[in-house]
């Protein structure tokens, strides 16, 4: 009886314990410190959005308007304007199909070859295996510059130059994404795979059924990183191509900027258009984004 009687009394003052510290943590202090905390935050908010804001008010609006002062913060009246001044100087149709199918494609394609990379690595003991991962991390100092003439000569010997092959496959075996899948391998436990081993399962059975569906948020935050990284490609694809039917958003929209003039609605209009697809890829994979990234980091 004497026990439980204790064992109460220490409920009990555990209890007003924390009731002495939530009173404490609700001081005008600690909610001064709150307030100028989420005040902190919402100036941030504003610094990162304003930009997104000012580039739909200029597709709403004359190139004129971009430069007033003080500057036109207010949705215009010519989004249509610039939305058919733009369709005609570089078809947009066509541009969206072509960013949209090579990005989709890289990242199928990339997301396959870098997984099965990083999964090699991670999880399978030959010699070299640590030379072969150092030498994909020093790739990555390599500057993409010094690559550029290298690959032109290589897809104008192939004739392959102005192809969505020469757009997409230089870029395949990406290895910071290799990187980051690998981080992510680590983490598997490794008694998963004898036990599926013992059962009979081949590796590709193993890696397609056992190990992929667990990597779901590290897959989603390597696509998007893939997705971004394709889709805002500029220079690649501004040396390989050379027909305006097969331009993409970064290449088309360069086009736009005159010598002379600069129809400043039509470049919002543009810029608005091709940010809206990323947009919508990550919101569609923002649920497993932050947890694939930290899950290479906590490795």
């Amino acid at each position: 009886m004497s026990t439980k009687i204790n064992t109460f009394k220490r409920t009990v003052q555990s209890l007003q314990i924390r009731g002495q510290q939530t009173k404490k943590a609700s001081t005008p202090k600690a909610k001064f410190k709150a307030l100028w905390m989420y005040l902190l935050l919402v100036v941030f908010l504003i610094i990162s959005v304003f930009p997104f804001y000012w580039m739909f008010v200029g597709a709403t609006n004359d190139s004129s308007k971009m430069f007033t002062n003080p500057p036109t913060l207010s949705f215009g009246s010519e989004f249509m304007t610039n939305l058919t001044n733009l369709n005609e100087s570089i078809g947009i149709a066509r541009v969206m199909f072509n960013s949209i199918f090579v990005s989709v494609l890289y990242v199928v394609i990339a997301l396959a070859v870098c997984t099965s990379a990083a999964y090699v690595l991670a999880k399978f003991e030959f010699k070299g295996r640590k030379f072969i991962f150092t030498a994909f991390l020093l790739s990555m100092m390599i500057p993409y510059q010094a690559t550029l003439i290298p690959l032109f000569r290589m897809m104008s010997d192939l004739n392959l130059l102005n192809t969505y092959f020469a757009i997409i496959a230089p870029q395949l075996c990406f290895p910071f994404a290799i990187f980051l899948m690998r981080q992510n391998f680590l983490a598997f436990p490794s008694e998963l795979l004898e036990s599926a081993r013992l059962d009979g399962a081949s590796e590709f059975r193993i890696f397609m059924s056992v190990v992929v569906p667990s990597m779901k948020p590290a897959l989603a935050a390597t696509s998007i990183f893939l997705f971004m990284t394709q889709w805002n490609n500029f220079m690649w694809p501004l040396v390989v191509l050379n027909e305006n039917s097969m331009y993409t958003f970064p290449v088309a929209l360069s086009s736009l900027m005159g010598l002379s003039y600069i129809d400043y609605g039509q470049v919002m209009m543009g810029v608005t258009l091709a940010t809206v697809p990323i947009i919508v890829f990550f919101l569609a994979l923002q649920r497993h984004f932050i947890s694939g990234m930290l899950g290479s980091a906590l490795k």
